[in-house]
Protein backbone atom coordinates (compact mmCIF):
# COMPACT_ATOMS: atom_id res chain seq x y z
CA UNK A 1 0.00 0.00 0.00
CA UNK A 2 1.02 3.65 -0.39
CA UNK A 3 2.22 5.47 2.72
CA UNK A 4 4.03 8.69 3.54
CA UNK A 5 7.07 8.10 5.74
CA UNK A 6 9.34 10.51 7.61
CA UNK A 7 12.99 9.71 6.96
CA UNK A 8 14.58 12.92 8.21
CA UNK A 9 14.47 16.70 8.22
CA UNK A 10 12.61 17.87 5.06
CA UNK A 11 12.71 14.25 3.88
CA UNK A 12 9.22 12.79 3.44
CA UNK A 13 8.81 9.91 1.01
CA UNK A 14 5.69 8.34 -0.48
CA UNK A 15 6.55 4.65 -0.52
CA UNK A 16 5.00 1.24 -1.03
CA UNK A 17 4.99 -0.70 2.23
CA UNK A 18 3.31 -3.85 3.52
CA UNK A 19 -0.38 -3.53 4.34
CA UNK A 20 -1.01 -3.91 8.10
CA UNK A 21 -2.97 -6.81 9.59
CA UNK A 22 -5.63 -6.82 12.28
CA UNK A 23 -3.70 -8.84 14.85
CA UNK A 24 -4.94 -9.51 18.40
CA UNK A 25 -6.53 -6.42 19.94
CA UNK A 26 -6.21 -4.35 16.78
CA UNK A 27 -8.64 -2.80 14.33
CA UNK A 28 -7.79 -2.50 10.64
CA UNK A 29 -9.14 0.72 9.17
CA UNK A 30 -9.43 1.85 5.57
CA UNK A 31 -8.41 5.50 5.84
CA UNK A 32 -10.77 8.04 4.28
CA UNK A 33 -9.36 11.46 5.19
CA UNK A 34 -6.29 12.58 7.13
CA UNK A 35 -5.47 16.15 8.14
CA UNK A 36 -2.01 17.71 8.10
CA UNK A 37 -1.34 18.85 11.65
CA UNK A 38 0.91 21.64 12.85
CA UNK A 39 2.89 18.94 14.67
CA UNK A 40 3.44 17.16 11.33
CA UNK A 41 4.72 20.43 9.88
CA UNK A 42 7.08 20.92 12.84
CA UNK A 43 8.49 17.42 12.24
CA UNK A 44 8.98 18.25 8.56
CA UNK A 45 10.80 21.53 9.17
CA UNK A 46 12.52 20.97 12.52
CA UNK A 47 12.21 17.29 13.48
CA UNK A 48 12.65 14.88 14.99
CA UNK A 49 10.55 16.22 17.87
CA UNK A 50 8.00 13.52 18.69
CA UNK A 51 9.32 11.13 16.05
CA UNK A 52 11.88 8.65 17.43
CA UNK A 53 14.72 9.57 15.11
CA UNK A 54 17.74 8.04 16.81
CA UNK A 55 16.47 5.17 18.96
CA UNK A 56 13.28 3.09 19.14
CA UNK A 57 10.25 4.55 20.89
CA UNK A 58 9.85 2.83 24.30
CA UNK A 59 6.22 1.88 23.67
CA UNK A 60 6.06 1.11 19.94
CA UNK A 61 9.62 -0.16 19.59
CA UNK A 62 9.82 1.69 16.27
CA UNK A 63 12.07 4.45 15.00
CA UNK A 64 12.37 6.43 11.78
CA UNK A 65 11.36 5.93 9.08
CA UNK A 66 7.78 5.99 10.36
CA UNK A 67 4.42 6.52 8.66
CA UNK A 68 2.95 9.95 9.45
CA UNK A 69 -0.58 11.18 10.04
CA UNK A 70 -2.60 11.17 13.27
CA UNK A 71 -5.75 13.18 12.41
CA UNK A 72 -7.79 10.66 10.45
CA UNK A 73 -11.11 8.96 9.90
CA UNK A 74 -12.03 5.75 8.13
CA UNK A 75 -14.04 2.55 8.02
CA UNK A 76 -13.36 -0.68 9.88
CA UNK A 77 -12.51 -3.47 7.41
CA UNK A 78 -11.19 -6.13 9.79
CA UNK A 79 -11.02 -6.76 13.54
CA UNK A 80 -8.47 -8.79 15.45
CA UNK A 81 -9.01 -11.38 18.16
CA UNK A 82 -10.66 -9.99 21.28
CA UNK A 83 -11.98 -6.76 19.73
CA UNK A 84 -15.56 -6.10 20.85
CA UNK A 85 -16.01 -2.31 20.79
CA UNK A 86 -16.35 -2.04 16.99
CA UNK A 87 -17.35 -4.24 14.07
CA UNK A 88 -16.57 -4.38 10.36
CA UNK A 89 -18.31 -1.53 8.57
CA UNK A 90 -18.25 0.91 11.46
CA UNK A 91 -17.25 4.50 10.71
CA UNK A 92 -14.51 5.52 13.11
CA UNK A 93 -11.85 7.98 14.20
CA UNK A 94 -8.68 7.18 16.12
CA UNK A 95 -7.45 8.75 19.36
CA UNK A 96 -3.78 8.21 18.60
CA UNK A 97 -2.10 8.39 22.03
CA UNK A 98 0.24 5.65 23.21
CA UNK A 99 0.74 5.53 26.99
CA UNK A 100 2.64 3.10 29.20
CA UNK A 101 -0.07 2.71 31.86
CA UNK A 102 2.56 2.43 34.60
CA UNK A 103 4.07 5.88 35.22
CA UNK A 104 2.80 8.42 37.78
CA UNK A 105 0.75 10.35 35.20
CA UNK A 106 -0.89 7.21 33.82
CA UNK A 107 -1.78 6.04 37.34
CA UNK A 108 -3.55 9.38 37.83
CA UNK A 109 -5.51 8.84 34.62
CA UNK A 110 -3.56 11.59 32.85
CA UNK A 111 -2.42 9.37 30.02
CA UNK A 112 -1.59 12.32 27.77
CA UNK A 113 1.18 13.21 30.24
CA UNK A 114 2.70 9.73 30.19
CA UNK A 115 6.48 9.88 30.65
CA UNK A 116 6.93 7.88 27.45
CA UNK A 117 3.82 9.12 25.62
CA UNK A 118 3.76 8.88 21.85
CA UNK A 119 1.34 9.35 18.97
CA UNK A 120 0.34 6.83 16.34
CA UNK A 121 1.48 8.56 13.16
CA UNK A 122 4.54 10.05 14.85
CA UNK A 123 5.96 7.40 17.17
CA UNK A 124 5.22 4.42 14.95
CA UNK A 125 2.29 2.04 14.65
CA UNK A 126 1.35 3.23 11.17
CA UNK A 127 -0.33 6.50 10.31
CA UNK A 128 -3.19 8.20 8.51
CA UNK A 129 -1.16 9.20 5.46
CA UNK A 130 -1.59 5.67 4.14
CA UNK A 131 -4.29 3.49 2.69
CA UNK A 132 -4.79 1.34 5.80
CA UNK A 133 -3.98 1.54 9.51
CA UNK A 134 -4.12 -1.17 12.17
CA UNK A 135 -4.80 0.67 15.44
CA UNK A 136 -5.16 -0.59 19.00
CA UNK A 137 -8.84 -1.17 19.78
CA UNK A 138 -8.81 1.23 22.76
CA UNK A 139 -7.90 4.07 20.39
CA UNK A 140 -10.94 3.63 18.17
CA UNK A 141 -14.11 5.73 18.54
CA UNK A 142 -17.25 5.27 16.45
CA UNK A 143 -18.76 8.29 14.72
CA UNK A 144 -22.46 8.55 13.81
CA UNK A 145 -23.72 8.78 10.24
CA UNK A 146 -24.47 12.47 10.81
CA UNK A 147 -20.74 13.19 11.17
CA UNK A 148 -18.99 13.00 7.79
CA UNK A 149 -15.57 11.43 7.27
CA UNK A 150 -14.19 14.91 6.58
CA UNK A 151 -15.63 16.07 9.88
CA UNK A 152 -14.19 12.97 11.50
CA UNK A 153 -10.69 13.96 10.43
CA UNK A 154 -11.15 17.09 12.56
CA UNK A 155 -12.02 15.23 15.78
CA UNK A 156 -8.37 14.88 16.88
CA UNK A 157 -7.38 18.56 16.51
CA UNK A 158 -10.75 19.62 17.92
CA UNK A 159 -9.97 17.49 20.98
CA UNK A 160 -6.82 19.56 21.54
CA UNK A 161 -8.94 22.73 21.48
CA UNK A 162 -11.66 21.43 23.80
CA UNK A 163 -9.07 20.05 26.23
CA UNK A 164 -7.41 23.50 26.31
CA UNK A 165 -10.71 25.09 27.32
CA UNK A 166 -11.52 22.41 29.88
CA UNK A 167 -8.11 22.77 31.52
CA UNK A 168 -8.41 26.54 31.70
CA UNK A 169 -10.30 28.56 34.30
CA UNK A 170 -12.82 29.87 31.74
CA UNK A 171 -16.40 30.15 32.96
CA UNK A 172 -19.63 30.82 31.08
CA UNK A 173 -19.79 34.53 30.27
CA UNK A 174 -16.02 35.10 30.43
CA UNK A 175 -14.00 36.97 27.83
CA UNK A 176 -11.17 35.27 25.96
CA UNK A 177 -8.45 36.03 23.42
CA UNK A 178 -6.95 33.55 20.97
CA UNK A 179 -3.51 34.45 19.66
CA UNK A 180 -3.15 32.75 16.27
CA UNK A 181 -6.05 31.73 14.04
CA UNK A 182 -4.45 28.73 12.42
CA UNK A 183 -6.25 25.37 12.51
CA UNK A 184 -5.96 24.87 16.29
CA UNK A 185 -6.65 28.53 17.02
CA UNK A 186 -9.86 28.42 14.98
CA UNK A 187 -10.90 25.24 16.76
CA UNK A 188 -10.19 26.93 20.11
CA UNK A 189 -12.61 29.68 19.01
CA UNK A 190 -15.24 27.01 18.32
CA UNK A 191 -14.58 25.33 21.67
CA UNK A 192 -14.90 28.71 23.41
CA UNK A 193 -18.27 29.25 21.74
CA UNK A 194 -19.42 25.82 22.88
CA UNK A 195 -18.20 26.63 26.41
CA UNK A 196 -20.16 29.88 26.70
CA UNK A 197 -17.51 32.59 26.28
CA UNK A 198 -19.24 35.97 25.92
CA UNK A 199 -16.53 37.69 23.86
CA UNK A 200 -13.79 36.01 21.81
CA UNK A 201 -10.94 38.07 20.35
CA UNK A 202 -8.75 36.57 17.63
CA UNK A 203 -5.30 38.05 17.01
CA UNK A 204 -4.13 37.20 13.49
CA UNK A 205 -2.21 38.68 10.53
CA UNK A 206 -3.31 36.39 7.67
CA UNK A 207 -6.26 37.73 5.65
CA UNK A 208 -7.69 34.27 5.04
CA UNK A 209 -7.40 33.29 8.68
CA UNK A 210 -8.85 36.58 9.88
CA UNK A 211 -11.82 35.93 7.61
CA UNK A 212 -12.24 32.40 8.99
CA UNK A 213 -12.05 33.66 12.58
CA UNK A 214 -14.71 36.27 11.85
CA UNK A 215 -16.94 33.64 10.20
CA UNK A 216 -16.72 31.64 13.43
CA UNK A 217 -17.85 34.65 15.44
CA UNK A 218 -14.59 36.05 16.80
CA UNK A 219 -13.73 39.75 17.06
CA UNK A 220 -10.60 40.03 14.93
CA UNK A 221 -7.63 42.22 15.85
CA UNK A 222 -4.83 42.62 13.30
CA UNK A 223 -1.48 43.15 15.10
CA UNK A 224 -0.16 45.12 12.11
CA UNK A 225 -2.85 47.73 12.72
CA UNK A 226 -3.08 47.85 16.50
CA UNK A 227 -1.04 47.61 19.67
CA UNK A 228 -2.69 44.30 20.51
CA UNK A 229 -2.35 44.46 24.28
CA UNK A 230 -3.59 48.03 24.48
CA UNK A 231 -6.50 47.29 22.13
CA UNK A 232 -7.65 44.22 24.06
CA UNK A 233 -7.43 46.06 27.38
CA UNK A 234 -9.40 48.95 25.91
CA UNK A 235 -12.16 46.77 24.46
CA UNK A 236 -12.48 44.55 27.54
CA UNK A 237 -12.03 47.19 30.23
CA UNK A 238 -8.87 45.68 31.64
CA UNK A 239 -8.03 42.49 29.78
CA UNK A 240 -9.51 39.08 29.06
CA UNK A 241 -10.20 36.39 31.64
CA UNK A 242 -8.20 33.82 29.67
CA UNK A 243 -5.75 34.22 26.77
CA UNK A 244 -4.81 31.24 24.60
CA UNK A 245 -1.41 31.26 22.87
CA UNK A 246 -1.56 29.13 19.71
CA UNK A 247 1.35 30.41 17.58
CA UNK A 248 4.55 29.16 19.18
CA UNK A 249 6.11 32.59 18.54
CA UNK A 250 8.04 34.09 21.51
CA UNK A 251 6.94 37.72 21.02
CA UNK A 252 3.31 36.60 20.81
CA UNK A 253 3.68 34.68 24.07
CA UNK A 254 4.46 37.93 25.88
CA UNK A 255 1.54 39.70 24.23
CA UNK A 256 -0.78 36.92 25.36
CA UNK A 257 0.47 37.19 28.95
CA UNK A 258 -0.14 40.92 29.02
CA UNK A 259 -3.56 40.64 27.38
CA UNK A 260 -4.88 38.79 30.44
CA UNK A 261 -6.56 40.86 33.15
CA UNK A 262 -5.39 41.20 36.76
CA UNK A 263 -5.62 37.65 38.10
CA UNK A 264 -6.20 36.38 34.56
CA UNK A 265 -4.80 33.27 32.95
CA UNK A 266 -2.65 32.34 29.97
CA UNK A 267 -3.02 28.92 28.38
CA UNK A 268 -0.11 27.78 26.20
CA UNK A 269 -1.52 25.47 23.54
CA UNK A 270 1.30 25.60 20.98
CA UNK A 271 4.62 23.76 20.69
CA UNK A 272 7.65 26.05 20.69
CA UNK A 273 10.62 25.20 18.45
CA UNK A 274 12.83 27.75 20.27
CA UNK A 275 13.24 29.11 23.79
CA UNK A 276 10.83 31.92 24.65
CA UNK A 277 11.97 34.57 27.15
CA UNK A 278 9.28 36.07 29.37
CA UNK A 279 9.15 38.88 31.92
CA UNK A 280 8.21 37.26 35.24
CA UNK A 281 7.20 40.56 36.83
CA UNK A 282 4.36 40.85 34.29
CA UNK A 283 3.00 37.69 35.87
CA UNK A 284 3.91 38.38 39.49
CA UNK A 285 2.66 41.96 39.76
CA UNK A 286 -0.70 41.08 38.21
CA UNK A 287 -1.06 37.66 39.88
CA UNK A 288 -1.61 36.07 36.51
CA UNK A 289 -1.47 32.30 35.98
CA UNK A 290 0.30 30.44 33.18
CA UNK A 291 -0.67 26.89 32.29
CA UNK A 292 0.21 24.56 29.43
CA UNK A 293 -1.58 21.62 27.83
CA UNK A 294 -0.44 18.81 25.57
CA UNK A 295 -2.80 16.78 23.46
CA UNK A 296 -6.02 15.75 25.23
CA UNK A 297 -7.56 13.09 27.41
CA UNK A 298 -11.07 11.72 27.87
CA UNK A 299 -12.53 14.23 25.44
CA UNK A 300 -13.15 12.49 22.08
CA UNK A 301 -16.77 11.49 22.90
CA UNK A 302 -17.60 15.10 23.86
CA UNK A 303 -16.08 16.43 20.63
CA UNK A 304 -18.12 13.98 18.57
CA UNK A 305 -21.32 15.02 20.39
CA UNK A 306 -20.55 18.69 19.74
CA UNK A 307 -19.99 17.90 16.06
CA UNK A 308 -23.45 16.35 15.96
CA UNK A 309 -24.73 19.75 17.16
CA UNK A 310 -22.87 21.60 14.39
CA UNK A 311 -19.67 22.71 16.12
CA UNK A 312 -16.23 22.42 14.48
CA UNK A 313 -17.64 22.63 10.93
CA UNK A 314 -15.42 21.20 8.19
CA UNK A 315 -16.93 23.49 5.56
CA UNK A 316 -15.60 26.57 7.40
CA UNK A 317 -12.22 25.14 8.39
CA UNK A 318 -10.97 23.03 5.47
CA UNK A 319 -9.35 25.11 2.73
CA UNK A 320 -7.89 22.38 0.52
CA UNK A 321 -8.41 18.70 -0.27
CA UNK A 322 -5.70 16.69 -2.04
CA UNK A 323 -4.90 13.06 -2.91
CA UNK A 324 -2.15 11.21 -1.06
CA UNK A 325 0.09 11.38 -4.15
CA UNK A 326 0.29 15.17 -3.75
CA UNK A 327 0.75 15.32 0.02
CA UNK A 328 4.29 16.76 0.06
CA UNK A 329 4.15 19.34 -2.74
CA UNK A 330 0.54 20.45 -2.38
CA UNK A 331 0.19 19.67 1.33
CA UNK A 332 3.25 20.26 3.50
CA UNK A 333 4.92 22.71 1.14
CA UNK A 334 1.64 24.54 0.53
CA UNK A 335 1.21 25.12 4.26
CA UNK A 336 4.68 26.63 4.38
CA UNK A 337 4.26 28.84 1.31
CA UNK A 338 0.54 29.64 1.06
CA UNK A 339 -0.50 31.73 4.05
CA UNK A 340 -4.15 31.50 3.01
CA UNK A 341 -4.27 27.80 3.89
CA UNK A 342 -5.92 26.73 7.14
CA UNK A 343 -6.58 22.98 7.21
CA UNK A 344 -5.57 20.66 4.37
CA UNK A 345 -7.16 17.23 4.21
CA UNK A 346 -5.54 14.33 2.38
CA UNK A 347 -7.62 11.60 0.67
CA UNK A 348 -5.86 8.34 1.35
CA UNK A 349 -7.69 6.05 -1.07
Amino acid sequence: MKALRWHGLKDLRLENIEEPKATKGKVKIKVEWCGICGSDLHEYTAGPIFIPGHEPHPITGEQAPVVMGHEFSGQVVEIGEGVTNVKVGDRVVVEPIYACGECAACKQGKYNLCSTMGFLGLAGGGGGFSEYVAAEDYMVHKIPDTVSYEQGALVEPSAVALHAIRQSSLKVGDKAAVFGAGPIGLLVIEALKASGASEIYAVELSEERKKKAAELGAIVIDPSQYDVVQEIHSRTNGGVDVAYEVTGVPVVLNQAIEAAKIGGELMIVSIFEKEAPIKPNRIVTMERTIKGIIGYRDVFPAVIRLMEQGYFPADKLVTKRIPLDEVVEHGFEALLKEKNQVKILVKAN
